[in-house]
């Protein structure tokens, strides 16, 4: 693979395509339960950055999600999307922050779990952390 980007996996696992050239350190990523947006977080650069997903697989419409790069993410079933850097940020779909979750560690990543899927795990430097939560992760 060549440089930090985003890549593109085929179905059938056969071919890669490389869908991002532009990005400092792309490293959280996560997309919509309909496949139509992928956000990226670029860590790097300290921002998240929104794409539609074109049917294959070429990212088009590129645009700033929020000014917070990302180590881990999730999405719920409103379309709210989890970052982690220095707290669990919560972004509504348009980008507007809505939500900071204080850990006493750095987070990491951030996903959710259990039997109804409603429990927010968040790993961080040497613990895991648990949180009921109102909504439901979507996946």
């Amino acid at each position: 693979m060549e440089g930090q980007n985003v890549y593109f996996v085929t179905p059938d696992h056969k071919t890669v395509t490389r869908v991002t050239n532009d990005l400092f350190k792309p490293n959280g990523i996560i997309g919509t339960a309909d496949g139509k947006v992928l956000y990226v977080g670029d860590y790097g650069a300290g921002k998240t950055y929104a794409y539609d997903i074109n049917p294959d697989g070429e990212l088009t419409n590129k645009r700033l999600f929020c000014d917070f790069g990302s180590d881990g993410m999730t999405i719920d079933e409103e379309g709210n999307v989890y970052l982690t850097e220095f707290a669990v940020m919560v972004f509504d779909k348009t980008g507007k922050r809505i939500e900071r979750i204080e850990v006493p560690e750095t987070p990491t990543n951030v996903t959710f779990a259990g039997k109804d899927n409603d429990l927010l795990f968040i790993t961080a430097t040497t613990s895991v952390y648990g949180l009921k939560m109102r909504v439901k992760g979507k996946r």
